[in-house]
């Protein structure tokens, strides 16, 4: 898939777009080989996640869901889809997340995307700039979100030191 060229931000643009909508990402299908290869790589293999049978018959969900780091962890392709490009960044580091909650089920089948919310820029140092942003993934036809979190990434910036 290609995607269109991403708009590049100056730190000061960015900090003049705190508290407003980042970005939205596309939609992106979460399916039971997904999950199978979760699973494996995780060696998590709980039945809600494994056995459509099983997961139908004594869960209140229908069928498997995916495992909630497994939403989570889409966010980096989904940021990378749908976030502005920090002028002069040389990398972005995942610093972590704050209030991460998984409010509903992802449900093998069902399409995922994410909304960013730009809610901080903190200027570490000359090399360093921290984002926080509000992210909820959506589940396509679901009222709640999959999940809510503030995600902490560092952009670290060419030509000033490096931590």
């Amino acid at each position: 898939m290609t995607l269109p060229p991403k708009p590049v931000l100056s730190v000061e643009a960015l900090e003049g777009r705190i508290g407003e909508e980042a970005g939205l990402s596309g939609w992106h299908g979460v399916n039971q080989g997904m999950i199978d290869a979760f699973a494996e790589v995780t060696n998590d293999h709980q039945f809600i996640h494994l056995d459509p049978e099983r997961a139908a018959a004594e869960t209140p969900f229908g069928g498997t869901i995916a495992h909630g780091f497994l939403t989570l962890s889409l966010l980096s392709a989904m940021a990378y889809e749908a976030l502005p490009e920090v002028e002069g960044r040389t990398m972005g580091i995942n610093y972590g997340f704050d209030r991460i909650r998984f409010l509903s089920p992802v449900r093998a089948g069902s399409r995922v995307r994410a909304r960013f919310t730009l809610i901080e820029v903190t200027r570490r140092s000359a090399a360093e700039i921290m984002l926080r942003h509000r992210v909820s993934v959506e589940i396509e036809g679901a009222e709640k979100p999959a999940l809510a979190a503030d995600w902490l990434t560092l952009s670290i910036l060419g030509g000033t030191d490096t931590p």
